[in-house]
């Protein structure tokens, strides 16, 4: 995998955000395969697309690509918010290629792939409307808030410019893809709220305890339910079944 960007494909662009988008969607055009099916290359739309940059014609996902420069930071700038709640609910968001690029050396960082089924309206900011004076007057926009997604939402395809190996990549894909049979949006953000708590944890054997201290936590943020303990060993239970999680002894639990 190269990580440098054919800089002489920009070379008719004088505008900067032009240079990188076209940088960066040639790159991943010809180096970045599909995380969900292995297949060894992906399609791009063509640019009127509204939504997603690129298409794997094998299984049929659908891919945005985003990129900043230097680091990933805590959040992404996104496009309009009422969009993007529209499209949670109605199940259409793309799944987010992030790219992180060296504009000294035209290369490239970071790049990982989020999963849409992590995609939830607890992770989306809404911004401030722009300006009375600006163009497009009143127009919100978004950010997707990246400390909010649990860290196997996160798969690095390259991470500090090293490569991670395909079989890694395609692994962690699978690991979570469970998570897109919960249709209810609300019932998908529990068990996101739990792999969050996990990672908190910061070690992959824990116990029903640690998760219990959670539980104030958990409670303001689910107002509505009042068994918060109940619902915490629920879902741990859920996460054991789909393979996410082992269970090792009474009240003992390993992140596979």
């Amino acid at each position: 995998m190269n990580l440098h960007f054919e800089t002489k494909l920009a070379d008719e662009y004088k505008n900067q955000s032009q240079k990188i988008r076209v940088l960066t969607e040639d790159w991943v055009y010809n180096q970045i395969y599909c995380p969900n099916c292995g297949r060894v290359e992906i399609n791009k739309y063509k640019n009127n697309k509204p939504v997603s940059d690129f298409y794997c014609s094998h299984c049929k996902e659908d891919y945005e690509l985003k990129s900043k420069r230097e680091s990933i930071g805590t959040k992404i700038v996104d496009g309009a918010y009422r969009t993007m709640v529209e499209r949670l609910q109605e199940k259409h968001n793309p799944n987010f290629f992030l790219l992180t690029y060296n504009l000294k050396n035209f290369e490239v960082m970071d790049f990982l792939v989020i999963p849409k089924h992590f995609f939830v309206p607890e992770i989306i900011e809404k911004r401030k409307p722009l300006a009375s004076t600006a163009r497009r007057a009143g127009w919100v926009g978004c950010n997707i808030i990246l400390h909010s997604i649990p860290q196997t939402g996160k798969i690095f395809f390259i991470k500090d410019k090293l490569i991670v190996p395909k079989e890694r990549v395609l692994e962690e894909w699978q690991k979570t893809i469970f998570l897109r049979e919960e249709k209810e949006v609300k019932a998908r953000g529990w068990l996101l709220d739990i792999m969050k708590c996990i990672d908190k944890l910061g070690h992959k054997d824990f116990s029903l305890d640690d998760m219990y201290s959670f539980e104030k936590e958990l409670s303001m943020k689910h107002e509505e339910n009042r068994h918060i303990k109940d619902k915490i060993r629920q879902q741990l239970q859920v996460l054991r079944d789909r393979g996410y999680l082992d269970f090792i002894s009474r009240g003992i639990y390993r992140v596979l």
